[in-house]
């Protein structure tokens, strides 16, 4: 049985034939359960591929016909920049399977030259680096969305003298400082800009509300980094 995310692409380029697959059809060319087709056609809803289904006998599932999937245009230079930042995080978090899977997922897709290319950065790069501590990469990816949407994030911390509190924030921005993952935020408890270390958040979750971004305080973050605030002497003090 192929990988889930190698019969992800065959299953796009099935469905962008134009034609309706009943899930038996889908099936038999996955090779494949029924049960595992459907299961594969809801991981490519949840990716956001509008793929219409028709209920009762001999169901079938087909492609939005305006559903275009765009070609993955990248020059030479732009898949060894690719290529050699995924193999940083591959050395840098070796227990962490993400950034592998998305180059072998990139590597699918490329054409013969690029694929060609991707290989050779591969074969050719050695990372002589010392890692920074590892990073939750959903946690990266709720950050994210919360920042993007103006949505505040709440979650248990951990402070480095092991003392716990729960924190609302309106975040900023994510950054690797000192290899250790932090986030920027406004503290609503605290009434004041904090950093947080990511590796101290746990359960987080996200709530939209009516309010304003505030203005950072700071030309820059490198600016509020070295000044007393953002130095990590004197997050000490501050609990964090």
């Amino acid at each position: 049985m192929d990988a889930p995310s190698t019969r992800s692409l065959e299953l796009l380029a099935l469905l962008q034939s134009g034609r309706e697959w009943t899930v038996h059809d889908l099936a038999a060319r996955l090779r494949v359960s029924p049960r595992t087709a459907r299961r594969d056609v809801m991981r490519l809803r949840d990716m956001g591929y509008d793929i219409r289904s028709r209920p009762g006998p001999g169901a079938g599932y087909a492609l939005r016909p305006s559903m275009k999937i765009p070609p993955l245009l990248l020059s030479a230079d732009e898949v060894s920049t690719i290529i050699t930042s995924l193999l940083v995080l591959e050395a840098w978090s070796p227990g962490d399977a993400t950034a592998a899977t998305a180059r072998a997922k990139l590597e699918q897709v490329l054409p013969a030259s690029l694929q060609r290319r991707a290989t050779a950065v591969a074969l050719s790069t050695q990372i002589l680096r010392e890692a920074p501590a590892p990073v939750d990469w959903e946690l990266v990816g709720t950050i994210a969305d919360a920042v993007a949407e103006g949505a505040r994030l709440t979650f248990d911390y951990t402070d480095q003298d092991g003392r716990p509190s729960r924190r609302t924030v309106e975040p900023y921005r994510h950054l690797l400082r000192q290899q250790h993952w932090y986030l920027i935020a406004y503290d609503l408890g605290r009434d004041d800009w904090r950093l947080f270390r990511l590796d101290r958040m746990h359960t987080p979750s996200t709530s939209l509300g009516p309010h304003e971004r505030r203005v950072f305080p700071c030309d820059s973050i490198d600016d509020w980094l070295t000044s007393d605030f953002g130095r990590v002497t004197d997050v000490r003090t501050r609990g964090l």
